[in-house]
């Protein structure tokens, strides 16, 4: 009888232990800098949300929180150097649609495998690929810029932050279904391709939402339309693609806070926690829609879901598009 009940009670003596570890280990976190990775260039998007989410962490719990940029490859080169990093929270990353949903559908020889390598942490914010002209250009519509395509093939230029984005692939869908040919012109993330828009250098350029919102509010580029299914809270006069005659076009954007695989539970929920304190603020909101996006949050689980369902979603759109990278 004695034996059994030791027997029973093993377990639970070396269990004891691990957990209350965790447990300590998360109350220590963190002890050094959190580096978040941003993986494209500074001045886009997802830099602008990176260091908006470092600021704003850091000033609400008092953590050391670094934001820093690691570009190429349309983001994959950042995500893959989070990946291989040491699971204990101190290197994180703000991965994205396109190089968490999109590049695994692309890039066949992807380093890092976006569901098994990655340990979801919140989904941060949400928003719109837009595409943009310069204000001086004769594309005063969506209508005029796919006119002018079909006239002359093969003739229009446009930019996008990079190869395999979901900035490109918005483009390779919409020529699809306008039936007309661009041609593509990547580049090292948002902002070489915005100055490139603004001198001249493209006169077309798909971009997200938060990386066109400053230069649209000051009038120096116009916005064709907006590839999400409903027009931005945050620019409503802008039209959908689809409400100009493409049914069911919808492009969005997510950017959310990822781990590497293996990483503490306890650390994960601790970040996500205080992040979706810092999303709920009004403070947050305000910040984040002065860029041209808006809060989302929520839990590990539910930002797990999304990127498995986005990754669903654009296999087969990728596949019937033709869209590949080497």
């Amino acid at each position: 009888m004695i034996r059994k009940l030791f027997l029973a009670l093993l377990p639970l003596a070396f269990a004891t232990p691990t957990a209350t570890m965790a447990a300590d280990a998360a109350d220590a976190y963190p002890s050094s800098p959190i580096n978040i990775i941003a993986p494209f260039p500074p001045g886009g998007g997802t830099d602008s949300m990176t260091r908006l989410v470092s600021t704003h962490l850091a000033q609400s719990t008092g953590w050391n929180v670094i934001a820093e940029n690691r570009a190429g490859a349309g983001g994959t080169i950042g995500i893959a150097s989070a990946a291989r990093a040491t699971p204990n929270g101190y290197q994180l990353v703000m991965g994205q649609v396109d190089n968490l949903a999109v590049a695994p559908w692309l890039y066949p020889n992807l380093s890092y495998d976006s569901v098994k390598d990655f340990t979801p942490i919140v989904n941060v914010a949400g928003t719109s690929v837009i595409i943009v002209t310069r204000a001086d250009s004769p594309y005063k519509t969506l209508e005029d810029m796919i006119k002018a395509a079909k006239e002359k093939p093969g003739s229009i230029d446009y930019g996008s932050p990079g190869a395999g984005t979901i900035t490109h692939l918005a483009a390779v869908l919409l020529q699809e279904q306008a039936g007309i040919t661009l041609q593509h012109v990547p580049y090292k993330g948002s902002a070489p391709a915005m100055a490139d828009l603004l001198s001249g250098q493209v006169p077309i350029l798909f971009t997200s939402l938060p990386s066109a919102f400053g230069q649209l509010k000051a009038g120096s580029i116009r916005a064709l339309a907006v590839t999400s299914s409903k027009r931005s809270a945050i620019a409503p006069d802008v039209p959908t693609v689809a409400e100009r005659g493409y049914k069911d076009f919808d492009v969005t954007v997510w950017y959310g806070l990822l781990a590497p695989a293996g990483t503490p539970d306890a650390i994960v929920q601790k970040v996500n926690a205080e992040m979706n304190k810092i999303l709920a603020t009004d403070e947050m909101k305000k910040a984040m829609g002065a860029q041209g996006a808006e809060p989302l949050g929520g839990t590990s689980a539910e930002f797990a879901k999304t990127i498995e369902r986005d990754r669903k979603k654009w296999g087969p759109i990728v596949e019937a598009s033709g869209a590949k990278t080497k």
